[in-house]
């Protein structure tokens, strides 16, 4: 009883958190003078390059770069450290076994945030923009599966790879837009914990789908931030938003997934 207990409190404070993230993320501010000025300057075709580049990478690691990204990290060790974490939670689930998976995927967020950094600021230093797209999408997606792994789950399927696109396209969202997909998922999450999956046929198409959607997402969130990153000196600010946008990736990624782990361990019914 004192098991299901403690999912059952680490439930209600994830809800909590989840809606503290959603009416911090429901209005748009006004962006400055200073960037209404410069988004007059920026070229019109700009953000279909962008969507172009971020289709691209995403279809280069998918298909091919995987097994690169997972080379910067240990994934069977990860593997194994969860599966230590979930055999001391299931001996006494309090406070303490129960968090250490927050804490694993807190560090691993905070390295990945580090890298995106300086690989962002030193091409804004070059004045380079466009071409960090492929780097950055593997940072964006070496991180949600790092996260991923700290609670269990794989990424390899099509239904994973949907799963995690619609992660990133909805922590990008805001308003309307932000409320659906943050349904949609947990939705999803609900159905996974029935035993729900999709079939094969319907996995590839969403898949192949949500590539689009999210690179839309990302294209025009990065719009401003990407034309500053090719120009030299003033592409430091550029850069920058990297880690800016990889953090609102990372934040709710972790919630989603999360979310995913405790719903497996609540009482049938909740």
């Amino acid at each position: 009883m004192l098991r299901q207990n403690r999912w059952e409190k680490e439930w209600m404070i994830l809800e909590k958190k989840e809606l503290r993230y959603l009416e911090r993320q429901r209005e748009e501010k006004k962006p400055s003078a200073l960037r209404q000025k410069l988004e007059e300057k920026i070229p019109e075709k700009l953000e279909d390059t962008l969507n172009a580049a971020f289709v691209k990478a995403f279809d280069l690691v998918f298909e091919k770069g995987t097994g690169i990204i997972e080379k910067t990290y240990n994934k069977e060790q990860q593997k194994m450290d969860y599966q230590v974490r979930e055999y001391a939670a299931g001996l006494k689930a309090n406070r303490k076994t129960v968090k250490a998976f927050d804490r694993q995927s807190q560090a691993a967020r905070a390295k990945n945030l580090a890298i995106s950094g300086v690989e962002g600021v030193g091409l804004g230093l070059l004045g380079v923009g466009i071409p960090d797209i492929p780097l950055f999408t593997a940072v964006i997606l070496k991180s949600v599966y790092e996260i991923a792994l700290t609670y269990g789950f794989t990424y390899e399927s099509e239904e994973e790879q949907w799963f995690i696109l619609k992660i990133i396209e909805t922590a990008l969202r805001k308003g309307a837009e932000l409320e659906q997909g943050n349904a949609l998922l947990n939705g999803w999450i609900d159905s996974q914990a029935r035993g729900g999956h999709m079939g094969e046929k319907e996995a590839a198409g969403k898949q192949q789908e949500q590539r689009r959607r999210t690179a839309d997402a990302l294209s025009e969130a990065l719009l401003y931030m990407k034309f500053l990153q090719g120009i030299p000196v003033a592409g430091v600010a550029g850069g920058i938003s990297n880690t800016i946008y990889l953090k609102k990736i990372t934040d709710y990624a972790e919630l989603k997934y999360k979310r995913r782990f405790l719903r497996a361990r609540l009482p049938e019914g909740r």
